[in-house]
């Protein structure tokens, strides 16, 4: 029970962060508490199978070269987890009257990522144990978070904008490229100090995710 715990905690962390971030309007806890589920439930079945159609149309080779991680990084993990998560909000959330200003597209990506991010973390975690769990809080569950700021940024604009489609998708390559990079610097370990790749990345997408919430929060139209 404790790894489990261990696992959960720095996703209820960032719901926490995101949900206080929400200042002048909160959303109803029901359709977060929904936006969660589908994030852990839904979003794996699509990744699931958008994933076993790429391995069918586009094996790699168990031994990839850089370009080959590259493709792998960006389009089969990359671009198929995070539109996953962007089929849930565009769908479920984003037309629901109660997302009433850009700062709730945030709120509702975040939690489908969080969503997600806990599926992925108990598996992780119940293999590898407390140190995955520890180092996974501090990488992977952020990582996941700031996915879900930028897209839920634009996601947000979108439902607002006259051109909602555009915006939708520059959220969606937006998360995209972000989770691509992040992972193809992990994937490419076999070069030494790659690694760095993915904490400039990570930390890149956290100083983006600052400044949206805070222009989102600034633009707020519930703001007193």
């Amino acid at each position: 029970m404790n790894i489990i715990i261990s696992a959960l905690a720095p996703v209820a962390a960032v719901i926490i962060y995101i949900y206080i971030k929400d200042k002048y309007e909160k959303e109803p806890l029901r359709l977060l508490f929904f936006s969660f589920v589908l994030g852990a439930v839904a979003s794996i079945i699509i990744t699931t199978i958008i994933s076993m159609v790429y391995q069918t149309m586009l094996p790699l080779p168990d031994n990839y070269n850089i370009w080959q991680q590259f493709i792998k990084a960006f389009l089969v993990v990359g671009l198929t987890e995070e539109f996953s998560k962007y089929v849930i909000v565009r769908y479920f959330a984003q037309p629901n009257k109660a997302f009433n200003e850009p700062f709730d597209g945030i709120v509702y990506a975040v939690m489908v990522s969080m969503g997600f991010a806990a599926t992925e973390n108990i598996f992780y975690v119940l293999e590898g144990g407390y140190e995955v769990a520890l180092l996974r809080a501090f990488t992977a569950v952020p990582a996941h978070a700031t996915f879900g700021v930028l897209m839920g940024y634009f996601m947000g604009k979108a439902k607002f904008s006259r051109n909602k489609a555009v915006l939708n998708l520059c959220g969606l390559f937006l998360a995209a490229i972000f989770h691509g990079a992040y992972d193809f610097f992990l994937f490419i370990n076999f070069i030494p100090g790659t690694w760095t790749g993915a904490v400039i990345s990570l930390a890149i997408g956290l100083f983006l995710s600052r400044k949206v919430i805070k222009k989102h929060q600034t633009n707020s139209r519930f703001k007193l």
